[in-house]
């Protein structure tokens, strides 16, 4: 599922993932489970909202790696 980050459409970041959630537009979202908690729990409540499955990851840093970033990154998104 991790190879995903790397091969499919994507948005890393908070804002571009809600964008993508609220408009309908996410597939599966990625948390870091040592991301801010106001980055955390708003993204996770507003994917149960709209049916989005949350993928937890354990650090921001493997986040980021898989995203194909070379710093960390607390939320990113898969399209549909």
């Amino acid at each position: 599922m991790l190879s995903e980050l790397s091969t499919t459409n994507k948005v890393v970041g908070q804002k571009q993932s809600v964008r993508a959630v609220t408009e309908g537009q996410a597939k599966r979202v990625f948390l870091a489970r040592d991301a801010d908690e106001r980055v955390r729990v708003p993204i996770e409540l507003l994917c149960r909202e709209h049916g989005v499955a949350v993928v937890w990851l354990d650090s921001k840093d493997e986040l980021g790696k898989a995203c194909g970033i070379e710093v960390g990154a607390s939320v990113a998104a898969i399209l549909a």
